[in-house]
C-alpha cells in the first residue's frame, strides 16, 4: 500500500509540464516563433537534461498521426496544468531560481540524474544494449567517486563516457509496442498508453522509492522536478507564449520526442 501511495504521489509531483476521434498532422511551420527557437542557444550546456533537446527538429521531421480519442478531456487537463504551472510552479521555480544560483542547480541536477543509474542500466540490458549499460555503469562508478556523489560529471568532461538515458517506455517502444492513445495527466502532464505504463516498473528502479518514510521520497521528488524547472523555465515560457495551440503542442512535441528517443 505504502509503495502503491508513493507511485501515486510521485506521479502527482512531475513538474515538467469531447471524446471525439481526431487525425492530426504535423506541427506547422509557423506554431514556434523565431525567438523562442533561438531561446535554446542559452542551454547548450545542459547536457545532463534533455526534457526539450527535440524541440530543435520540428522543422525537419513530421509527427506522425496521433491516436487521440480522449482530445476534449485532454485539452481541459492541459489548461488545468497550465493554471497550476502558472499559479505555483512557476512561482516557486522563480523563488527558488532566485534563491540558488545556476552552477548549483546544474550540480543537484546532476546528483539526480546519477541517482537514477538503475532505470538506465536495466533499460539498456532489457533492450539488449550491453555496452551502453556498461558504459552507464562506468559513469555511475567514476561520477559516484571522483564526482562527489554525482555533483560533477568526469566520466563525460574528462573520459568522453556519454549517458544513454533509456526507460521503460522506450524500452517497450524497441519491441514494437505502439503507443496508443495519447493522454494528458494531471500534474504530469502529455503522456501516452505504453508510457504511463512503463513509469511503474521505473519508479520501482528508482532507489528513492525504497526509502521508508515516504514524506521523504514525496519531498525529495518534488525538489528534484523544481530543481529541473529552474533551469528551463525561461525557455518553457517562449514556447508556450508563442505555440498557436498549447495542447496540438505539447502533445506532438511529446510524441515526436518519444519517437526519436526510441529511435536511437
Amino acid at each position: 500500500m505504502r509503495n502503491f501511495i508513493c507511485c501515486f504521489l510521485l506521479i502527482l509531483s512531475i513538474a515538467s509540464y469531447g471524446f471525439a476521434d481526431e487525425s492530426v498532422k504535423a506541427i506547422p511551420d509557423n506554431a514556434l516563433g523565431e525567438s523562442s527557437m533561438n531561446a535554446f542557444d542559452e542551454f547548450d550546456e545542459f547536457d545532463d537534461f534533455d526534457e526539450f533537446d527535440e524541440f530543435d527538429e520540428f522543422d525537419d521531421e513530421q509527427v506522425s498521426v496521433v491516436y487521440d480519442p480522449l482530445n476534449g478531456y485532454n485539452r481541459l487537463m492541459t489548461g488545468v496544468n497550465d493554471h497550476i504551472y502558472i499559479w505555483v510552479f512557476k512561482p516557486v521555480a522563480r523563488g527558488y531560481r532566485f534563491i540558488v544560483g545556476k552552477p548549483v542547480r546544474l550540480a543537484i541536477g546532476r546528483v539526480f540524474t546519477n541517482g537514477k543509474y538503475p532505470v538506465r542500466f536495466v533499460n539498456n540490458l532489457l533492450q539488449l544494449k550491453v555496452k551502453r549499460a556498461g558504459i552507464e555503469t562506468a559513469r555511475f562508478c567514476v561520477n559516484t567517486t571522483l564526482g562527489i556523489a554525482g555533483l560533477f560529471d568526469p566520466a563525460n568532461t574528462c573520459m568522453g563516457l556519454n549517458a544513454y538515458p533509456e526507460d521503460f517506455g522506450q524500452t517497450l517502444g524497441h519491441y514494437g509496442v505502439g503507443r496508443g492513445f495519447h493522454i494528458v495527466v494531471p500534474i504530469m502532464g502529455p503522456s501516452n498508453l505504453r508510457d504511463l505504463f512503463g513509469f511503474i516498473p521505473d519508479t520501482f528502479l528508482r532507489p528513492m522509492t525504497y526509502v521508508k518514510d515516504a514524506r521523504i521520497t514525496i519531498a525529495v521528488t518534488v525538489f528534484d522536478h523544481f530543481n529541473t524547472l529552474s533551469l528551463y523555465l525561461d525557455v518553457y515560457d517562449a514556447l508556450r507564449a508563442e505555440a498557436i495551440d498549447l495542447y496540438i503542442f505539447q502533445r506532438d512535441a511529446y510524441e515526436m520526442k518519444r519517437i526519436k528517443e526510441i529511435g536511437e
